[in-house]
C-alpha cells in the first residue's frame, strides 16, 4: 500500500486548549492504536489511565500506558485511546483513530480521504 505520513493535532479531551501538533505521524492501518510520544501527552495533561500489551511488527510484546485524547486530522476529529510511546517507538496514527475520523487510505494518492457514508442498521417500522 505504501507508507505515508500525516499531520495530527492531539488535544487534551477535558481542555482542548491544551494541545500539541505532530507533523509526521505514520499512517498505519496495521496498528490498532495511535502512538504519541509520552512527553508530549504529559505536556498537554493527558494522563495514563491503564496499561495495555501490544505485539509489534517485529513480534516483540511490549507494555505501554494508554490514555484518552482528541485527535484532529484536517477538519475531522475523534476521541480515542492513545499510547504513551517511549523513545524508539514510532509515532503512529492507528486504524481505530482512522475509523473514528471516518477516513480511509488512498493508496495511489498516499493520503487520507473520506470513507463515504457511514454504515447503519436499516430503520424498521414500529
Amino acid at each position: 500500500m505504501g507508507l505515508f505520513h500525516t499531520s495530527c493535532l492531539i488535544m487534551n479531551h477535558a481542555d482542548r486548549g491544551r494541545r500539541v501538533r505532530l507533523e509526521k505521524m505514520l499512517v498505519d492501518t496495521g496498528s490498532l492504536a495511535s502512538w504519541v510520544p509520552s512527553g508530549m501527552l504529559r505536556d498537554i495533561g493527558v494522563a495514563p489511565e491503564k496499561k495495555f500489551r501490544f505485539k509489534t511488527a517485529t513480534g516483540e510484546v511490549v507494555e505501554r500506558e494508554v490514555g484518552y485524547a482528541v485527535l484532529r486530522v484536517g477538519r475531522r476529529e475523534t476521541t480515542d485511546e492513545v499510547v504513551f510511546a517511549r523513545p524508539g517507538d514510532m509515532r503512529l496514527l492507528g486504524a481505530r483513530a482512522m475509523e473514528g475520523l471516518h477516513v480511509r487510505v488512498d493508496p495511489v494518492g498516499k493520503k487520507l480521504i473520506s470513507a463515504g457514508p457511514a454504515l447503519a442498521a436499516s430503520p424498521q417500522k414500529l
